[in-house]
């Protein structure tokens, strides 16, 4: 599918520049496949392209390049209506994708309609491939006091309609961690909770698994200045870790600023697995069980 029905509000276009130059060569394949927790193929395709600029299905390119390093599902993340009703018409057609439906917290302050923009979400969720509400939170960094009330409404709403339709809540979490805690904590958490590119400290991450809530890694794991991220990574049991590209965002080193693409999640994995004594293969295999836990079978 080369037509992208979704439009990257102004928030997405102007983080564009950041990301530049070519697609990272492709490392070596895992030995046992994992997934890919959270990336946007749709905001990839737009603003990244895809690996060696093919001219052919440019879905098809992402997919089968992440099937070829041992990464053969994905979730696609939504961040608004269009994104989510995307993502939902991809993965009823396609296996190896699972969806997740949301307004991201930095959208919610912006729409002129927020109810409505949330009864489409819910629509959504009832989709039978749809398997996440998210990803939805807080976001202190980008949006400002005067949209805190909006997000935290739609966090709030999110909230409820992932414990209405029994399934994952995947939450997006910026500088806004006590808080991220204290509303799931207010509201009562679904039964399953996904810490999106987990940006927390051990005991941050201390306080997640308390509560029985996942960790998705990103390639900020690599970062040299993320020593606490892998700490926390170190910390976190087997039966609660995941591994994400967030693509074509936080592309793993050494290739960080340029784009992100699933197949590059091997690399991801490896420095998982070494912050934690890990064996990859056992690493790999228990973020799969983890996968099937969370959202269900991807066929």
């Amino acid at each position: 599918m080369s037509h992208m029905s979704s439009t990257p509000s102004e928030s997405r276009r102007s983080t564009r520049g950041r990301r530049s130059g070519e697609f990272p060569p492709a490392p070596e394949p895992l030995a046992v496949p994992v997934f890919d927790s959270h990336t946007h193929l749709d905001i990839t395709i737009q603003e990244a392209g895809i690996p060696g600029g093919q001219s052919l299905d440019p879905v098809d390119v992402l997919l089968d390049s992440a099937a070829k390093a041992g990464v053969d599902r994905v979730v696609q993340v939504g961040v608004d209506v269009p994104s989510s009703r995307w993502g939902a018409e991809l993965a009823s057609r396609r296996e190896d994708v699972l969806a997740a439906v949301a307004i991201h917290p930095n959208e919610a302050p912006r729409l002129s309609d927020l109810d409505q923009a949330l009864r489409e979400i819910e629509e959504l969720s009832g989709q039978p491939r749809v398997r996440g509400i998210g990803e939805t939170g807080l976001d202190t960094f980008r949006t400002e006091d005067s949209g805190r009330a909006a997000q935290e409404t739609s966090f709030r709403a999110h909230i409820a309609i992932a414990k209405r339709v029994s399934k994952a809540l995947v939450i997006h979490d910026r500088d806004a961690h006590d808080d991220v805690l204290r509303i799931l904590d207010e509201e009562g958490a679904p039964e399953k909770v996904v810490l999106h590119c987990f940006s927390g400290d051990a005991a941050f991450a201390g306080e997640c698994v308390r509560r029985g809530y996942y960790l998705s890694f990103a390639g900020t794991v690599t970062f040299g200045s993320a020593g606490n991220l892998r700490e926390a990574a170190a910390l976190a049991p087997l039966d609660l870790i995941m591994v994400e590209t967030d693509a074509p965002y936080l592309t793993p080193m050494p290739y960080r600023g340029r784009p992100n693409a699933s197949y590059l999640i091997p690399l991801t994995a490896r420095a998982l697995a070494e912050a934690r004594g890990s064996d990859l293969d056992e690493l790999c295999a228990a973020i799969s069980a983890n996968g099937e836990r969370v959202f269900g079978p991807w066929s």
